[in-house]
């Protein structure tokens, strides 16, 4: 199947329609037994869990492999569309990620240190007939419009408003 006529089709259709194109996404999530959660995307539900050796049941990945892979099936899916509208023939992309997280920030051991990834390395394998031109056209698209890895690399405000059952409603934070 070619992804092109369906890109070329969204691209028209935002073009001629641009309020169309925001798009809201939800995720609910609720700590369920110990620092498991269960986490609700549409209609799919999914366990986010944290390795025993840290308290968890290892009951599924942790939240910042979930992070990495979500970047790793972005990528993935940017680059089919990209392949397809670029006319570069790709036969099929597997994307391995390496992220490295010092935990001396999450656990306040060591404040300057940030509590997410402090590198994180893309490995991209395409299965390819593409000249090096064109697959480094490909990936400079793909990085350029990928939005998982967009969100990765640049600040998105983000609000967190403490919610409590007796319904006070107090703005913690905003974080730029």
């Amino acid at each position: 199947m070619s992804y092109k006529k369906i890109f070329e089709d969204l691209q028209d259709n935002f073009t001629n329609n641009p309020e169309e194109a925001i798009t809201s996404f939800s995720v609910s999530s609720r700590l369920i037994n110990r620092l498991k959660t269960e986490n609700k995307i549409r209609s799919f539900t999914s366990i986010i869990d944290e390795p025993e050796n840290i308290g968890g049941d290892n009951a599924g990945p942790t939240p910042v492999e979930v992070a990495l892979s979500s970047l790793a099936a972005c990528q993935e899916i940017t680059y089919r569309y990209y392949a397809d509208k670029l006319d570069i023939p790709v036969k099929s992309v597997e994307i391995e990620i390496n992220g490295e997280l010092d935990f001396k920030g999450f656990l306040s051991v060591n404040d300057s240190i940030r509590p997410g990834y402090q590198d994180i390395s893309v490995n991209v394998y395409l299965d390819s007939s593409a000249n090096t031109k064109q697959l480094e056209k490909l990936k400079d698209t793909v990085d350029k419009h990928c939005p998982v890895l967009d969100l990765f690399r640049n600040p998105t405000p983000v609000s967190t408003r403490l919610v409590t059952k007796e319904g006070l409603n107090k703005i913690v934070s905003n974080v730029a």
